[in-house]
Order: C-alpha cells, then sequence, then structure tokens
C-alpha cells in the first residue's frame, strides 16, 4: 500500500497490477508510488500464483482467476478505513490490461478503469509473434505441444515456466515499442520471482533484477520526489511505500 504523504480523510483509491509475469515491487509498484504522489491511495498486488501471492501449481495465470484478483483488490479497497469506497479504480499494466478490462466489465463498484498496454496478448497466444503461427496447422502444433507439456508436468511433479524472451534477433519491422521492449530486457531480465522468469531471462549477459540493491524504507524517506524518480528511471529499484 502506498499512502500520500499528509493525507487526511478519505481517498481515492486504486489497484494497480502488471504488467503479465512482472512482481509488485516493479513496475506496478512504481505506478502506484507516482499515483499515491499525486494523492491517490494505492496498492500493489501480485496475482495468484505469483511471486508472494499463495496459490499452488507456482507461475500459472488464469483469466478467470486474475480477474478475479483484481476483484479481491477492490474488496479490500472498499474496507480500507483510508480509501472512499465510492472512488475506487484499477489500473492494468500490460498483459494485466485486459485482465482490467474484464473486471471492469463485471464490477459495479469500480468507478475508473485504465489500462496501459502496447500487447495484445490475446492475438500473439493465438497468432504467435508478428502473427508467425498463424494457420490451422500451426495452432494445432501449439496446442498439441501444450498438451504435451502437461503429460511432462505431471510426470515430474512440476510446472515449466513459460519463459519470457521475444523473438531474436528482433525483426527490422517490428513496431518500434517491441524493439524498445526487447532493449530495456536485455540488460535487466525478469525478477526472480517472476512468472515468465524461467529462473532467469535467457538472453547471454543479462542479470537478475535481484542483483541489483534496494534502498531500505529509512534511505526512502531521506530522498526527495525528483531524487526517487530519477532512481526508478536508472536502475528500477523499489521503494516498498511513501511515507
Amino acid at each position: 500500500m502506498y499512502v500520500p504523504k499528509d493525507a487526511e480523510g478519505k481517498l481515492p483509491a486504486i489497484a494497480v497490477s502488471g504488467p503479465f509475469g512482472a512482481v509488485k515491487e516493479q513496475c506496478s509498484g512504481l505506478y502506484a508510488q507516482i499515483l499515491a504522489e499525486r494523492g491517490f491511495l494505492t496498492i500493489a498486488f501480485d496475482p495468484s500464483f505469483t511471486g508472494e501471492s499463495s496459490g499452488e501449481p507456482r507461475y500459472m495465470a488464469s483469466p478467470d482467476i486474475n480477474t478475479e484478483d483484481f476483484m479481491a483488490a477492490v474488496d479490500f479497497l472498499s474496507l480500507c478505513e483510508k480509501a472512499d469506497p465510492g472512488r475506487i479504480g484499477i489500473l492494468g499494466i500490460c498483459g494485466w490490461g485486459g485482465m482490467a478490462l474484464n473486471t471492469a466489465a463485471l464490477d459495479t463498484r469500480i468507478k475508473a478503469m485504465v489500462t496501459a498496454t502496447m500487447y495484445d496478448m490475446t492475438r500473439v497466444n493465438a497468432n504467435g509473434y508478428f502473427d508467425s503461427e498463424d494457420s490451422e496447422e500451426q495452432r494445432y502444433e501449439k496446442k498439441k505441444a501444450l498438451c504435451a507439456q502437461r503429460i511432462e508436468d505431471l510426470k515430474n511433479g512440476s510446472h515449466k515456466r513459460a519463459g519470457g524472451c521475444l523473438p531474436l534477433p528482433v525483426p527490422e519491422d517490428a513496431p518500434f515499442f517491441v524493439k524498445d521492449y526487447s532493449e530495456y530486457y536485455k540488460g535487466r531480465a525478469y525478477h526472480e520471482r517472476s512468472l515468465n522468469s524461467n529462473d532467469g531471462w535467457n538472453v547471454t549477459g543479462c542479470q537478475s533484477f535481484m542483483n541489483q540493491p534496494i534502498l531500505t524504507r529509512s534511505e526512502v524517506r531521506c530522498l526527495s520526489s525528483t531524487e526517487r524518480k530519477h532512481i526508478h528511471a536508472t536502475s528500477r529499484r523499489m521503494p516498498m511505500r511513501i511515507w
């Protein structure tokens, strides 16, 4: 939870989650902090089966369950003493934008919904990156491979993570944001608790987010707003709360 400084009375509140495969200490925490600096009470949360949230098997995604996760976040804010239950919103980032849209269509308590999404997860899952698997035969082979993986997972008593790599090298005609995405993660990798981490980003030379130092709360209190934003922009080290 991120609470604005010198907050008084019940505040407009926003639940934040995403991107797909990330954890709350990363992007959703950054969005939540900046929104708190602008006067909103915010929470960043790990969806079920990921990060510090519970659920088995680990590192699994489910549109139905993840929609319910957003609704559970609204439950929490509706009962929070600091939040105004009549002014609750949700923010879904990247792949979780679709989950946010789905939730807003179901939950009448949500008064505002925002997505920050440049990734069409449905299309990629159906047709592959850049529509490279857009045929009946290729879609069948993908389903066949997924079903075969279920058998392997049952035999091994574990679940293979999806991994997070874009096709490399990125095609020259790829959209600019895909190139930016690839360049950003090449030097940073996913958090080791991420759904997409696959036990580490599998591009040579990448480092784990966990190798970067984390600021303590006492250190964060000594920083100005400008200094915090600079740290986020350069290293993505995430303090947990505003005090």
